[in-house]
């Protein structure tokens, strides 16, 4: 089910890791090879992949690569969305493959790349288009963002949120389904280029689009997906209950899976794009995860607790 474990998410973005905190990324650099090792010892053929860097930076790859971060992992990833946040055009993207292409031959997923309907809903239709034209077969995974518009109630995980003006708002309508659930006409396009194209969605906790969200990817062919089991949920009342219960609902699926998001208590500072403290308790959370979802040898579970941070 599990095909691949992600260390954190876009690491090179201040809305997802504070580079107040960690300026030369050298703390995150640590983590992430310390997470990376964790996985591999729970299960050695699991991919390991270094978290999608939004914006696509050549540089902040190569300060990875330095680090030896690229030695302890399988994929690097990049997020890509040219109409909305990138200032580059879309018919860039292959170049911007060929830029991470210099500093690394590890294979390059593209984990996140999607378009707003911000403006209108035919621009997503164009681009979604556009985007498999450019992308499919230039990478081993295109995973389009996202199933579901992100409701406006639960805020986008963004440092400045309504300051940045248009920018926060088109987190909102990033979705192929709008928020109640209706298609918009992009749907139909996406289905076309499953199941070769995977899809992204988050799901919050206890998030009751879960099911639906499954159906709505059977319905459209999808056969791989990304998303994420965040550290900070995990210390959440009842948080195994609710692991289990994604998980189980995703097991039809070929799924990456994403670690991210430090737990307020275990920070620097209290807030989830801070460096964690005491970095091996992120590893030991992603091994914990590794061993309960995606264990080297097919076997039940063990229900066993959370490690104790």
């Amino acid at each position: 089910m599990i095909e691949a474990a992600m260390i954190w998410n876009e690491p090179n973005n201040k809305s997802h890791w504070d580079p107040e905190l960690d300026p030369d990324w050298s703390r995150f650099a640590e983590m992430a090879m310390l997470a990376a090792d964790a996985i591999t010892r729970e299960n050695p053929h699991l991919t390991r992949v270094l978290g999608g860097i939004s914006p696509i930076d050549p540089g902040f790859m190569s300060r990875m690569k330095n680090f030896g971060v690229l030695d302890h992992v399988d994929a690097v990833a990049v997020h890509g969305f040219p109409l909305d946040w990138n200032l580059w055009q879309i018919h860039q993207w292959p170049q911007k493959l060929d830029e991470i292409r210099t500093v690394t031959d590890l294979p390059i997923w593209v984990s996140e790349v999607g378009i707003s309907t911000f403006g209108a809903e035919e621009v997503q239709v164009w681009g979604l288009d556009r985007t498999a034209e450019l992308l499919l077969g230039q990478a081993p995974r295109i995973q389009w963002y996202s199933l579901y518009d992100l409701p406006m109630a639960w805020g986008a995980t963004t440092r400045h949120r309504e300051a940045e003006g248009s920018s926060y708002y088109r987190h909102f309508y990033m979705g192929l389904l709008r928020e109640d659930g209706t298609p918009k006409p992009a749907l139909d396009a996406f289905a076309r280029h499953a199941p070769a194209m995977g899809l992204v969605q988050w799901f919050h906790y206890e998030d009751p689009r879960l099911d639906e969200a499954v159906a709505w990817m059977k319905r459209l062919g999808v056969t791989y997906l990304r998303t994420g089991l965040s550290w900070a949920d995990s210390f959440r009342p009842n948080a195994l209950d609710w692991f289990d219960r994604q998980m189980a609902a995703l097991a039809d699926f070929d799924v990456t899976l994403t670690f991210c998001f430090t737990p307020e208590h275990r920070g620097f500072m209290p807030h989830h794009t801070s460096p964690p403290l005491v970095p091996d308790e992120f590893a030991r959370f992603c091994a914990a995860m590794i061993r309960r979802y995606a264990p080297a040898q097919a076997s039940t579970p063990a229900m066993e607790p959370l490690p104790a941070g």
